[in-house]
């Protein structure tokens, strides 16, 4: 690790070490074949934000790929607790944290049988939670459509289930880095909208937020189903899921992502189409809705502090 490298606190089935030091066996086969399943939390006012929403997603990947996990809730959270308490002193640091958990079926025998494998092996990483510049809450993303490759269906390998599996994010993702776009819009096959390399998409069209619905073959993001549940409600505005196609980009006024650790984030332009940006937006309204959400959260939920 070079000396200008963040530190990043790792915990290996409940060793703790610092993350540039070899932990797992090269025959994990979360590292040779994608068997892996993954979430990520953040904190916010020191509380692991959503903690229930994001383990219950987990329990839903590791059911849809037969894999059990290696500690039930309370244990894990134990884990994470101690994890973020060694890289708080490591790197003297005391502010809000990203936790990424992944669970792999284990190591074993060089096969794709998962009969192959041990058992599972779990690593948690912390690191102080990204942040979005002020220039990019002021200007907004710029984000291309990947024309290369679409959204792997549902009936292949599930957007729903939260993998070790990210090529097809990683290549559409390139595609639109070498446009010199921040992000991706894929398409599935249907070519509709479905969602961000990493984020979850909505759009503003007359006061109201449409989002992609679960159907078009998407994650169901945590801040995505925070947003249609409750946080646009509080901001008075409608929110809905809504099939959206790339002719319906002239209809709509503004665009966001909705991600875990970044919450709303504006954009400013997808490829030839351009969406207001600034304070006097809905999607600004909900920003503050949703940091409202996060401060009540966190007062009401002191035993996950972290």
């Amino acid at each position: 690790m070079s000396a200008s490298a963040p530190y990043i606190q790792a915990n290996t089935n409940g060793r703790l070490h610092p993350a540039h030091e070899p932990s797992l066996s090269p025959l994990n086969r979360g590292f040779l074949y994608g068997d892996a399943i993954y979430e990520v939390w953040r904190t916010y006012h020191g509380v692991i934000f959503t903690w229930d929403e994001h383990w219950h997603r987990l329990e839903r990947s590791a059911a849809a790929l037969y894999l059990t996990l290696p500690l039930a809730q309370p244990a894990m959270l134990a884990e994470i607790k101690r994890t973020v308490a060694a890289f708080r002193k490591a790197a003297n640091f005391s502010g809000e944290v990203y936790v990424r958990l992944q669970v792999t079926r284990g190591a074993g025998a060089i096969g794709l049988d998962p009969a192959l494998a041990d058992r599972a092996d779990f690593v948690l990483l912390v690191q102080p939670c990204p942040s979005v510049a002020p220039e990019t809450l002021r200007k907004g993303l710029r984000l291309s459509v990947a024309t290369g490759l679409r959204r792997n269906p549902t009936e292949s390998l599930s957007p729903a289930w939260k993998t070790g599996n990210y090529l097809n994010n990683i290549l559409c993702l390139r595609e639109a880095r070498m446009r010199g776009a921040d992000e991706v819009v894929m398409l599935n096959l249907a070519g509709e909208v479905t969602e961000a390399a990493v984020s979850n998409i909505a759009f503003v069209r007359d006061g109201a937020v449409l989002t992609p619905p679960l159907a078009a073959g998407i994650l169901g993001g945590i801040t995505r189903g925070l947003l249609l549940g409750s946080v646009a409600a509080a901001a008075g505005v409608k929110a809905s899921e809504a099939k959206v196609r790339l002719e319906d980009f002239a209809t709509m006024q503004e665009c966001f992502l909705l991600s875990s650790t970044k919450d709303v984030t504006p954009v400013a332009e997808i490829d030839q189409a351009r969406f207001r940006v600034g304070p006097d937006t809905v999607a600004s309204r909900l920003k503050s809705a949703f940091a409202d959400y996060a401060r009540t959260y966190a007062d009401t939920h002191t035993a996950q502090s972290a």
